[in-house]
This record gives structure tokens, C-alpha cells and sequence, in this order.
């Protein structure tokens, strides 16, 4: 199995200005625009909140004041909002002691001014800890860095958000050592990094939900089939330690290149994991569809099947309590930028709800279908 390609360097106006050595940048406050609420038609929150679950979706705080087909879209269908790049860590401190907060008080000022929660996502991910941290966990094997981070981060926010990724994709059985990832946090402070991140999130947010985040289970070979086991593993070993955990997060990122999905598989890891007290959440949901040839109707049907049968098998369990897509418009998938697109003349991946001119697609309607039909 090929490496997963980094996704796409998170720099934003935050990171972008520092990097070019552009000294005078300061973050700004712009705010996100205050549409009225839409005409109320069936939407993918309806589906959802009647069956006692979510819908939400990843966006960037700048898409959203820039498009208002999105902010629409939005607020149609959406009840949870993932800031995609906002909360990380190099997005927050690019350079050390140079903070930027504003587009995730932009997300948050505009969602909860709809009505609408936002998922904390993530306090800890490696490819998303800015090189200075790198360098100096490294260097200083010195737990006060982890901990300043959490704590600026929890005080600021963790009254306004209650869902928190905290750490994300500590999984590898590959290149990791006992089927964890050997990332920074890792390789600087040994394994256990998780319980203690997880403590001191719990000390710092005592309300939050707290979930571990991670992909690649869905599918039935060899390196999928290891994954369900290493995420039963880790969460048997915080349950059994006594480390706060609320919940899982599975990102389902699903590939048609992949094969069939692994039903029985899907069913037996939720199930083990349902059996430990977690909750689950469908945190990161597209469909890669690149491989597939045909014309888009083609395409955008072989994306509702496989969005509609990775559904029946989750939305079995009452325990999910909802679906994030990791987008709404294939406009702004990063699937269709590279390294995930191969060749510039390719047409856009599509494998989000919405079409790049926001029409809904098949896809839609299959989520709309599972959501309602779910348990």
C-alpha cells in the first residue's frame, strides 16, 4: 500500500504571511456574513436530527465568507461545523508566540449565530504541529510545550466547543511500533503521550466529549484488516487505564480503487469498540473516485452506492451520533488538489454531496436515504 499523501500544507493567511517573512502580518478580524436563514426544505439536517443525529461538515472560515452558495448550502443542511485547517496547530502558531485565533472565532461567531455547534478538530496531529514544536519536542523532550498548547487552546475554547478531536490518527501498522504512528508526540515522549494529552484535556475541558480520530477501516485487505485491530487495541488499553475517552472517530474516507467495503469487518470493530462504553462518530466522509472512468452520471452513482452502503453498515448502531463530511461541494475537495489529483487536465474528484456549481448530487440523496432510514 502506497504512503497516505500528506494533505494539502495548511497555510492559510495565517501561515502564508510569517513564511515569506512578511513581519508586519497581523490576524484580522473580518467576521463571516449573517445570512437569513434559508427557505426550509427537506435537508440532510432534517434526516439527521430525526433520528437523534447530526449532519455537519468541514469548511474553511474563508470559503464561507467568500461564497454564499456555501453559506447556504450550510445552512441548509449542516448542524456541526469542522473548521478544516483553523484549529491546528501550525494554523494557531505558525511561528512560536505569533497566535491566530480570528478564523476560528469567525467559525464560531457565524455557527453559533445559526444555531449551529463546531467540532473541536484537532488539538494534536503530526503533520499539523508546526516545525518550531517539532524541533523543540525533540530537542527538549519538554512536556510543558504539550501542555501550554492544550491549555491555551482548552481555555479559550472549550467552553464554546464540546466535541474535541484530540488526538489525531495515532494509528500505523506499518512503519509503527505496536500499531501506533511513531509521530513527534511519539517519538518525544514515548506512547503513553496518549493517556496524558487525554488527561489534561479532561482537567482543562471536564465536559467536553472527548474522541480519538483516525482512517482506514473500511475496506477488506490486509492493512485495513490491521487498523480495525490497532483502534480496538488502543481503545481497550485507555478503558482499561482509565483514560477519559468518549469516543471514536472514524474519518471514512472511502476509495472506490479499494475494493468492497468490509462490512463484516466495519460491524465487528464498532461493535467491540460500542461494547467498550464509546460512542462513534463519522467524522472526514467522501469518496475518492478518481480511478473510475465514465461519464459523471456513471461517476456519481458509483459514489451514492458506496456512500449508501458504508452508511447501512454504521448508522446500524445507535451509537453513532452523527456524519461529517470533509466538505459539501466537490468545488472545494481536497481530493481534487494534488497531490491527491495526479494530472492537471483531470476533471474534479466527486465525492461530496454537492457539485462545484452546489447542485445535489446522488450522493446527496443517499445520505439524505441512510440518515432517515438509520436506526
Amino acid at each position: 500500500m502506497l504512503p497516505r499523501p500528506t494533505r494539502r500544507a495548511f497555510i492559510g493567511a495565517a501561515a502564508l504571511a510569517p513564511a515569506l517573512g512578511l513581519a508586519a502580518w497581523r490576524p484580522v478580524r473580518e467576521g463571516l456574513p449573517l445570512d437569513p436563514p434559508p427557505v426550509k426544505t427537506a435537508t440532510l439536517a432534517d434526516a439527521a436530527s430525526a433520528q437523534g443525529r447530526y449532519f455537519g461538515a468541514a469548511v474553511r472560515a474563508e470559503q464561507l465568507r467568500q461564497n454564499a452558495e456555501l453559506r447556504g448550502a450550510v445552512l441548509r443542511d449542516c448542524q456541526v461545523l469542522t473548521p478544516e485547517i483553523h484549529l491546528k496547530w501550525n494554523s494557531l502558531e505558525w511561528r512560536k508566540g505569533e497566535f491566530n485565533f480570528a478564523p476560528v472565532d469567525d467559525l464560531l461567531d457565524f455557527s453559533q449565530s445559526h444555531g449551529m455547534q463546531v467540532r473541536g478538530h484537532t488539538l494534536l496531529w503530526d503533520q499539523g504541529t508546526p516545525d518550531w514544536a517539532r524541533q523543540e519536542m525533540l530537542r527538549r523532550r519538554d512536556w510543558s510545550l504539550m501542555s501550554g498548547h492544550l491549555e491555551r487552546v482548552l481555555k479559550r475554547y472549550g467552553d464554546r466547543i464540546a466535541d474535541w478531536d484530540v488526538i489525531n490518527e495515532p494509528i500505523d501498522t506499518q512503519g509503527g511500533a505496536g500499531g501506533l504512528r511513531r509521530n513527534v508526540f511519539h517519538r518525544a515522549f514515548g506512547p503513553t503521550y496518549i493517556e496524558r494529552v487525554l488527561e489534561e484535556a479532561r482537567a482543562l475541558a471536564p465536559k467536553a466529549h472527548l474522541v480519538v480520530n483516525d482512517y482506514g477501516f473500511e475496506y477488506d485487505n490486509p492493512v485495513d484488516q490491521a487498523r480495525r485491530k490497532a483502534i480496538v487495541a488502543l481503545a481497550r488499553r485507555l478503558r482499561a487505564s482509565g483514560t477519559p475517552l468518549n469516543g471514536i472517530g472514524v474519518q471514512a474516507h472511502l476509495d472506490l480503487s479499494k475494493g468492497p467495503l468490509a462490512a463484516d469487518g466495519l460491524r465487528d470493530m464498532t461493535q467491540q469498540l460500542v461494547d467498550l462504553g464509546l460512542e462513534i462518530t463519522i467524522t472526514e466522509l467522501d469518496v475518492k473516485e478518481s480511478s473510475f472512468h465514465g461519464t459523471a452520471a456513471a461517476r456519481d452513482q458509483k459514489v451514492a452506492d458506496e456512500t449508501r452502503r458504508y452508511l447501512e453498515t454504521m448508522l446500524a448502531f445507535t451509537q453513532v451520533r452523527g456524519v461529517v463530511t470533509w466538505g459539501l461541494s466537490d468545488r472545494h475537495s481536497w481530493l481534487s488538489e494534488p497531490p491527491q489529483r495526479q494530472y492537471a487536465d483531470a476533471p474534479p474528484n466527486r465525492g461530496l454531496p454537492y457539485d462545484v456549481d452546489y447542485r445535489p448530487k446522488p450522493m446527496y440523496h443517499a445520505l439524505s436515504e441512510a440518515l432517515r432510514l438509520s436506526a
